[in-house]
């Protein structure tokens, strides 16, 4: 095999690679700096069940009928705060839409779950199809 040939095929692998990692993927339509430990960018369309657990009482609370998962891991995102996840059907991936279901898990769950989120969350959103709609890094 050629030198050059060799060289192609390799970069294309690399590219290959960059591309399946999700190394191109994932929105961010909060802060400009990347969160410290980088979340998932794909993921299954099946929330665990203690995820599922909370969407139903936030669906009980008025919240959003797409969202059928809402995960939370208190206190293991950088500087201790919140890594929340949120599984969607809502396939609206729009800066407005993203908005006002930030608004009102978030709500949910300081005045429901009783979680502070006074020194700030990461939040990932998927959509029904198990990809990346949302990241956010909401740290002060």
């Amino acid at each position: 095999m050629k030198k050059s040939t060799r060289t192609a095929t390799l970069l294309a692998c690399v590219t290959g690679a960059l591309v399946l990692s999700g190394c191109a993927g994932a929105q961010d339509h909060g802060s400009a700096r990347a969160p410290a430990t980088a979340g998932p960018t794909a993921t299954t369309t099946v929330a665990p069940a203690d995820a599922a657990r909370v969407a139903e009482r936030y669906k009980q609370h008025g919240g959003a009928r797409e969202v059928y998962g809402i995960g939370i891991q208190k206190g293991t995102g950088p500087g201790g705060v919140p890594l929340l996840t949120v599984w969607t059907h809502d396939a609206n991936d729009s800066a407005q839409a993203f908005e006002r279901l930030k608004g009102s898990v978030t709500g949910f769950l300081e005045r429901e779950e009783e979680l502070s989120l006074s020194r700030g969350y990461l939040l990932d959103v998927f959509g029904p199809a198990g990809s990346l709609q949302h990241r956010l890094d909401a740290r002060p």
